[in-house]
Protein backbone atom coordinates (compact mmCIF):
# COMPACT_ATOMS: atom_id res chain seq x y z
CA UNK A 1 0.00 0.00 0.00
CA UNK A 2 1.31 3.44 -1.22
CA UNK A 3 0.64 6.76 0.56
CA UNK A 4 -1.87 9.30 -1.75
CA UNK A 5 -3.45 12.83 -1.56
CA UNK A 6 -3.58 11.60 2.26
CA UNK A 7 -5.03 8.76 2.10
CA UNK A 8 -4.05 4.87 1.84
CA UNK A 9 -4.41 3.03 -1.91
CA UNK A 10 -5.14 -0.01 -1.95
CA UNK A 11 -2.52 -2.84 -4.04
CA UNK A 12 -4.04 -5.98 -2.51
CA UNK A 13 -7.18 -7.86 -1.01
CA UNK A 14 -7.44 -10.65 1.99
CA UNK A 15 -10.09 -12.73 1.04
CA UNK A 16 -11.81 -14.25 4.27
CA UNK A 17 -13.22 -17.15 2.75
CA UNK A 18 -14.18 -19.43 5.56
CA UNK A 19 -12.40 -18.08 8.18
CA UNK A 20 -15.49 -18.08 10.25
CA UNK A 21 -15.43 -21.50 10.82
CA UNK A 22 -11.57 -22.36 12.07
CA UNK A 23 -12.08 -25.74 13.33
CA UNK A 24 -13.98 -27.06 10.08
CA UNK A 25 -10.91 -26.24 8.32
CA UNK A 26 -9.77 -30.08 7.35
CA UNK A 27 -13.60 -30.45 6.89
CA UNK A 28 -14.31 -27.79 4.44
CA UNK A 29 -11.18 -28.19 2.25
CA UNK A 30 -11.74 -31.79 1.79
CA UNK A 31 -15.36 -30.92 1.03
CA UNK A 32 -14.50 -28.59 -1.85
CA UNK A 33 -11.60 -30.39 -2.88
CA UNK A 34 -14.15 -33.59 -3.72
CA UNK A 35 -16.56 -31.50 -5.27
CA UNK A 36 -13.69 -29.79 -7.44
CA UNK A 37 -12.03 -33.36 -8.59
CA UNK A 38 -15.71 -34.54 -9.80
CA UNK A 39 -16.47 -31.09 -11.20
CA UNK A 40 -13.33 -31.39 -13.45
CA UNK A 41 -13.63 -35.52 -13.98
CA UNK A 42 -17.13 -35.10 -14.95
CA UNK A 43 -17.37 -32.97 -16.99
CA UNK A 44 -14.21 -34.29 -18.82
CA UNK A 45 -15.78 -36.99 -19.03
CA UNK A 46 -19.08 -36.31 -20.28
CA UNK A 47 -16.85 -33.63 -22.84
CA UNK A 48 -14.66 -36.84 -23.97
CA UNK A 49 -17.97 -38.84 -24.58
CA UNK A 50 -19.65 -36.37 -26.43
CA UNK A 51 -16.35 -36.22 -28.84
CA UNK A 52 -16.08 -39.48 -29.84
CA UNK A 53 -18.98 -41.26 -29.75
CA UNK A 54 -20.73 -40.48 -32.95
CA UNK A 55 -24.50 -40.70 -32.50
CA UNK A 56 -24.26 -38.22 -29.62
CA UNK A 57 -22.87 -35.52 -32.74
CA UNK A 58 -26.26 -33.56 -33.08
CA UNK A 59 -26.89 -30.05 -31.84
CA UNK A 60 -28.18 -31.04 -28.46
CA UNK A 61 -24.96 -32.79 -27.28
CA UNK A 62 -22.40 -30.36 -29.35
CA UNK A 63 -24.00 -27.74 -27.00
CA UNK A 64 -24.01 -30.18 -23.95
CA UNK A 65 -19.99 -30.18 -24.67
CA UNK A 66 -19.65 -26.76 -24.48
CA UNK A 67 -21.57 -26.41 -21.43
CA UNK A 68 -19.48 -28.84 -20.18
CA UNK A 69 -16.03 -27.06 -21.09
CA UNK A 70 -17.50 -23.63 -19.86
CA UNK A 71 -18.18 -25.73 -16.34
CA UNK A 72 -14.39 -26.71 -15.74
CA UNK A 73 -13.33 -23.43 -16.40
CA UNK A 74 -15.90 -21.55 -14.51
CA UNK A 75 -15.35 -23.79 -11.45
CA UNK A 76 -11.78 -23.79 -12.36
CA UNK A 77 -11.41 -19.84 -11.66
CA UNK A 78 -12.24 -20.11 -8.16
CA UNK A 79 -12.00 -23.13 -6.69
CA UNK A 80 -8.01 -23.83 -6.87
CA UNK A 81 -7.29 -20.24 -5.31
CA UNK A 82 -9.79 -20.82 -2.41
CA UNK A 83 -8.49 -24.48 -1.73
CA UNK A 84 -5.51 -22.95 -1.21
CA UNK A 85 -5.70 -20.30 0.84
CA UNK A 86 -7.36 -22.65 3.68
CA UNK A 87 -4.35 -23.38 5.16
CA UNK A 88 -2.61 -19.95 4.86
CA UNK A 89 -2.55 -17.26 7.15
CA UNK A 90 -2.91 -14.55 4.90
CA UNK A 91 -5.03 -14.99 2.12
CA UNK A 92 -3.65 -12.37 0.04
CA UNK A 93 -5.03 -11.45 -3.90
CA UNK A 94 -3.61 -8.43 -6.01
CA UNK A 95 -5.73 -5.44 -6.80
CA UNK A 96 -4.97 -6.36 -10.71
CA UNK A 97 -5.46 -10.32 -9.95
CA UNK A 98 -8.86 -9.97 -7.80
CA UNK A 99 -10.11 -7.66 -11.19
CA UNK A 100 -9.26 -10.24 -13.26
CA UNK A 101 -10.84 -13.21 -11.73
CA UNK A 102 -14.17 -11.03 -11.62
CA UNK A 103 -13.62 -10.59 -15.21
CA UNK A 104 -13.16 -14.38 -16.27
CA UNK A 105 -15.66 -15.30 -13.87
CA UNK A 106 -18.05 -12.74 -15.20
CA UNK A 107 -17.20 -13.61 -18.83
CA UNK A 108 -17.85 -17.50 -18.24
CA UNK A 109 -20.80 -16.70 -16.05
CA UNK A 110 -22.41 -14.29 -19.39
CA UNK A 111 -21.42 -17.14 -21.50
CA UNK A 112 -23.21 -19.90 -20.15
CA UNK A 113 -26.60 -17.88 -19.57
CA UNK A 114 -26.32 -17.03 -23.27
CA UNK A 115 -25.67 -21.14 -23.95
CA UNK A 116 -28.38 -21.97 -21.67
CA UNK A 117 -30.61 -19.50 -23.79
CA UNK A 118 -29.70 -21.11 -26.77
CA UNK A 119 -29.85 -24.66 -25.47
CA UNK A 120 -34.06 -23.73 -25.24
CA UNK A 121 -34.16 -22.55 -28.67
CA UNK A 122 -32.97 -26.20 -29.59
CA UNK A 123 -35.24 -27.64 -27.42
CA UNK A 124 -37.84 -25.89 -28.94
CA UNK A 125 -36.67 -26.56 -32.62
CA UNK A 126 -36.24 -30.71 -31.93
CA UNK A 127 -40.07 -30.41 -30.13
CA UNK A 128 -42.18 -28.13 -31.97
CA UNK A 129 -40.51 -28.69 -35.78
CA UNK A 130 -38.99 -32.43 -35.73
CA UNK A 131 -39.19 -32.68 -39.23
CA UNK A 132 -37.50 -29.64 -39.36
CA UNK A 133 -35.10 -30.07 -37.14
CA UNK A 134 -32.03 -30.67 -38.85
CA UNK A 135 -32.39 -27.98 -41.49
CA UNK A 136 -33.39 -25.59 -38.62
CA UNK A 137 -30.40 -26.11 -36.53
CA UNK A 138 -27.49 -26.92 -38.79
CA UNK A 139 -23.88 -27.55 -38.01
CA UNK A 140 -23.43 -23.88 -39.04
CA UNK A 141 -25.68 -21.89 -36.85
CA UNK A 142 -25.04 -23.83 -33.74
CA UNK A 143 -21.11 -22.36 -34.14
CA UNK A 144 -22.82 -19.11 -34.99
CA UNK A 145 -24.76 -19.36 -31.43
CA UNK A 146 -22.23 -20.67 -29.71
CA UNK A 147 -19.63 -17.73 -30.88
CA UNK A 148 -22.44 -15.29 -30.16
CA UNK A 149 -22.48 -16.55 -26.97
CA UNK A 150 -18.69 -15.71 -26.59
CA UNK A 151 -19.34 -12.16 -27.86
CA UNK A 152 -22.05 -11.11 -26.24
CA UNK A 153 -20.56 -12.71 -22.90
CA UNK A 154 -16.97 -10.36 -23.40
CA UNK A 155 -18.81 -7.86 -24.52
CA UNK A 156 -20.99 -7.86 -20.87
CA UNK A 157 -17.69 -8.62 -19.21
CA UNK A 158 -15.06 -5.98 -20.69
CA UNK A 159 -18.25 -3.17 -20.54
CA UNK A 160 -17.50 -3.99 -16.28
CA UNK A 161 -14.37 -4.06 -16.60
CA UNK A 162 -13.74 -0.76 -17.93
CA UNK A 163 -15.87 0.38 -14.99
CA UNK A 164 -13.91 -1.34 -12.66
CA UNK A 165 -10.83 -0.37 -13.66
CA UNK A 166 -11.98 3.52 -12.92
CA UNK A 167 -12.82 2.73 -9.27
CA UNK A 168 -10.26 3.49 -6.21
CA UNK A 169 -9.82 1.80 -2.95
CA UNK A 170 -8.18 2.99 -0.04
CA UNK A 171 -9.58 1.20 2.52
CA UNK A 172 -10.75 -1.92 4.35
CA UNK A 173 -8.95 -4.17 2.00
CA UNK A 174 -10.58 -7.12 3.60
CA UNK A 175 -13.35 -9.34 1.12
CA UNK A 176 -15.79 -11.42 2.96
CA UNK A 177 -15.97 -13.96 0.09
CA UNK A 178 -13.88 -16.81 -0.97
CA UNK A 179 -13.59 -15.14 -4.17
CA UNK A 180 -13.39 -11.35 -5.99
CA UNK A 181 -16.82 -10.66 -6.43
CA UNK A 182 -18.00 -7.75 -7.76
CA UNK A 183 -20.73 -6.88 -4.94
CA UNK A 184 -17.96 -7.08 -2.51
CA UNK A 185 -16.05 -4.96 -3.82
CA UNK A 186 -18.16 -2.07 -4.62
CA UNK A 187 -18.86 -2.00 -0.63
CA UNK A 188 -15.30 -1.55 -0.63
CA UNK A 189 -14.38 1.43 -2.85
CA UNK A 190 -14.01 4.94 -1.93
CA UNK A 191 -15.25 5.80 -5.15
CA UNK A 192 -18.79 6.96 -5.79
CA UNK A 193 -20.27 3.68 -7.36
CA UNK A 194 -23.91 4.46 -8.07
CA UNK A 195 -23.15 4.66 -11.81
CA UNK A 196 -21.67 1.42 -11.59
CA UNK A 197 -24.44 0.18 -9.06
CA UNK A 198 -26.97 1.13 -12.13
CA UNK A 199 -24.94 -0.49 -15.09
CA UNK A 200 -24.65 -3.49 -12.95
CA UNK A 201 -28.46 -3.75 -12.40
CA UNK A 202 -29.08 -2.58 -16.14
CA UNK A 203 -26.89 -5.52 -17.56
CA UNK A 204 -28.29 -7.94 -15.18
CA UNK A 205 -31.91 -7.16 -16.09
CA UNK A 206 -30.85 -6.82 -19.98
CA UNK A 207 -28.95 -11.06 -19.89
CA UNK A 208 -31.27 -11.73 -17.24
CA UNK A 209 -34.66 -10.61 -19.28
CA UNK A 210 -33.69 -11.34 -22.13
CA UNK A 211 -32.74 -14.78 -21.52
CA UNK A 212 -35.48 -15.70 -19.66
CA UNK A 213 -38.03 -14.11 -21.94
CA UNK A 214 -36.30 -16.46 -24.81
CA UNK A 215 -36.33 -19.58 -22.66
CA UNK A 216 -39.94 -18.68 -21.47
CA UNK A 217 -41.27 -18.26 -25.07
CA UNK A 218 -39.39 -21.01 -25.93
CA UNK A 219 -40.87 -23.35 -23.34
CA UNK A 220 -44.36 -21.87 -24.07
CA UNK A 221 -44.56 -23.46 -27.42
CA UNK A 222 -42.71 -26.60 -26.33
CA UNK A 223 -45.46 -27.28 -23.54
CA UNK A 224 -48.90 -26.42 -26.04
CA UNK A 225 -46.60 -28.63 -28.13
CA UNK A 226 -46.72 -31.49 -25.66
CA UNK A 227 -49.97 -31.26 -24.60
CA UNK A 228 -50.83 -32.35 -28.37
CA UNK A 229 -49.44 -35.45 -28.12
CA UNK A 230 -52.00 -38.43 -27.56
CA UNK A 231 -49.50 -40.94 -26.20
CA UNK A 232 -48.70 -40.97 -22.87
CA UNK A 233 -45.28 -42.44 -23.34
CA UNK A 234 -44.82 -39.57 -26.07
CA UNK A 235 -45.23 -37.13 -23.23
CA UNK A 236 -43.30 -37.96 -21.04
CA UNK A 237 -40.02 -38.61 -23.79
CA UNK A 238 -40.71 -34.73 -24.90
CA UNK A 239 -40.84 -34.23 -21.04
CA UNK A 240 -38.05 -36.07 -19.78
CA UNK A 241 -36.04 -33.71 -23.07
CA UNK A 242 -36.34 -31.31 -21.22
CA UNK A 243 -36.82 -31.61 -17.63
CA UNK A 244 -32.65 -31.42 -17.15
CA UNK A 245 -32.49 -28.01 -18.77
CA UNK A 246 -35.31 -26.48 -16.62
CA UNK A 247 -33.43 -27.92 -13.56
CA UNK A 248 -29.88 -26.44 -14.59
CA UNK A 249 -31.53 -22.89 -15.91
CA UNK A 250 -33.09 -22.71 -12.61
CA UNK A 251 -30.59 -23.22 -10.52
CA UNK A 252 -28.72 -20.93 -12.36
CA UNK A 253 -30.16 -18.37 -12.83
CA UNK A 254 -32.06 -18.36 -9.23
CA UNK A 255 -28.47 -18.24 -7.54
CA UNK A 256 -27.52 -15.85 -10.06
CA UNK A 257 -30.32 -13.40 -9.26
CA UNK A 258 -29.72 -13.95 -5.63
CA UNK A 259 -26.20 -12.72 -5.51
CA UNK A 260 -26.68 -9.47 -8.16
CA UNK A 261 -29.79 -8.29 -7.68
CA UNK A 262 -30.21 -7.93 -3.87
CA UNK A 263 -28.03 -6.12 -1.75
CA UNK A 264 -25.65 -7.11 0.34
CA UNK A 265 -26.04 -6.06 3.82
CA UNK A 266 -24.40 -7.30 6.97
CA UNK A 267 -27.33 -9.82 7.58
CA UNK A 268 -26.98 -10.72 3.60
CA UNK A 269 -23.27 -11.36 3.73
CA UNK A 270 -23.36 -15.11 4.68
CA UNK A 271 -26.35 -15.97 2.37
CA UNK A 272 -24.58 -14.06 -0.31
CA UNK A 273 -21.89 -16.40 0.22
CA UNK A 274 -23.81 -19.36 -0.11
CA UNK A 275 -25.63 -19.07 -2.76
CA UNK A 276 -22.21 -18.15 -4.44
CA UNK A 277 -21.13 -21.56 -3.83
CA UNK A 278 -24.10 -22.69 -5.39
CA UNK A 279 -23.51 -20.82 -8.54
CA UNK A 280 -19.59 -21.24 -8.48
CA UNK A 281 -18.80 -24.59 -7.12
CA UNK A 282 -22.24 -26.68 -6.88
CA UNK A 283 -23.62 -25.76 -10.53
CA UNK A 284 -20.63 -26.90 -11.84
CA UNK A 285 -20.81 -30.37 -10.73
CA UNK A 286 -24.47 -31.03 -10.72
CA UNK A 287 -24.82 -30.18 -14.96
CA UNK A 288 -23.36 -33.13 -16.11
CA UNK A 289 -25.63 -35.28 -13.57
CA UNK A 290 -28.48 -33.49 -14.32
CA UNK A 291 -28.38 -33.86 -17.97
CA UNK A 292 -27.13 -37.89 -17.50
CA UNK A 293 -28.91 -39.45 -15.13
CA UNK A 294 -32.49 -39.76 -16.97
CA UNK A 295 -30.40 -39.79 -20.41
CA UNK A 296 -31.30 -42.77 -22.54
CA UNK A 297 -28.75 -41.66 -25.20
CA UNK A 298 -26.15 -40.84 -23.05
CA UNK A 299 -26.72 -44.44 -21.13
CA UNK A 300 -26.50 -46.22 -24.28
CA UNK A 301 -23.06 -44.50 -25.31
CA UNK A 302 -21.58 -45.23 -21.97
CA UNK A 303 -22.56 -49.23 -22.55
CA UNK A 304 -21.37 -49.32 -25.86
CA UNK A 305 -17.56 -47.54 -24.72
CA UNK A 306 -17.82 -50.18 -21.57
CA UNK A 307 -18.40 -53.12 -24.44
CA UNK A 308 -15.75 -51.52 -26.61
CA UNK A 309 -12.87 -51.47 -23.59
CA UNK A 310 -14.04 -54.96 -22.37
CA UNK A 311 -13.26 -56.23 -26.24
CA UNK A 312 -10.42 -54.18 -26.19
CA UNK A 313 -9.24 -55.40 -22.61
CA UNK A 314 -9.91 -59.30 -23.62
Amino acid sequence: MTGRRNSTVITKFILLGFSEFPKLTTVLFSIFLGIYLMTVSWNVGLFTLIRIDSQLHTPMYFFLSKLSLLDICYVSTTAPKMLSDFFKKHKYISLMGCTMQYFVMSSLGLIECCLLTAMAYDRYAAICNPLLYTAIMSPTLCVQMVAGSCIIGLLGSFIQLYALLQLHFCGPNIINHFFCDLPQLLILSCSDTFYFQVMLSVLTVIFGLAATLVIVISYGYIVATILKITSAEGRSKAFNTCASHLTAVSLFFGSGTFVYLYPNSGDSLSQSKLASIVYSVVIPMLNPLIYSLRNKEIKDALNRWKKRLFSWCY
